[in-house]
């Protein structure tokens, strides 16, 4: 699949938590660096100046995780067209052996920056991000 995004995270002691290993709000905000990161990346300025995305629906599962000073590789994709004002994107989080031990689907919506208004994904904005 073409249109993938990949950056990669490695936990700080700011990361970690009672447990040892990175808390799960931080893979939140990893998620939304991604996001954010492949719309700066792939996105036309017109589009970036026009639009922004809000995140409406979050799916992950953890399966395992990072401590101190390890490394994942983040993958990010659209998997599918839009429907309507909604855009899913899947983010995937590999381990040094290349194992996804998070894994999320995100659900993200567009608004209208000079309204304010959410609006159905016009096509010319989704079709970069598309297979």
């Amino acid at each position: 699949m073409s249109n993938r995004h990949t950056l990669t995270f490695t936990a700080g002691p700011e990361h970690i938590d009672e447990l040892g290993h990175v808390n799960n709000a931080v893979w939140v905000g990893w998620i939304q660096d991604m996001a954010t990161a492949h719309w700066g990346t792939v996105a036309s300025a017109e589009h970036q100046a026009a639009y922004i995305w809000v995140v409406t629906r979050h799916e992950i599962d953890y399966r395992g995780n990072i401590s101190e000073g390890e490394s994942v590789t983040a993958e990010t994709f659209i998997p599918e067209p839009p429907t309507g004002a909604r855009f899913d994107r899947r983010v995937d989080f590999r381990n040094a052996a290349g194992k996804v031990i998070v894994s999320a689907k995100t659900t993200w919506a567009i608004i209208d920056r000079a309204s304010g208004r959410i609006l159905r994904v016009p096509g010319d904005v989704a079709a970069p991000f598309l297979p």
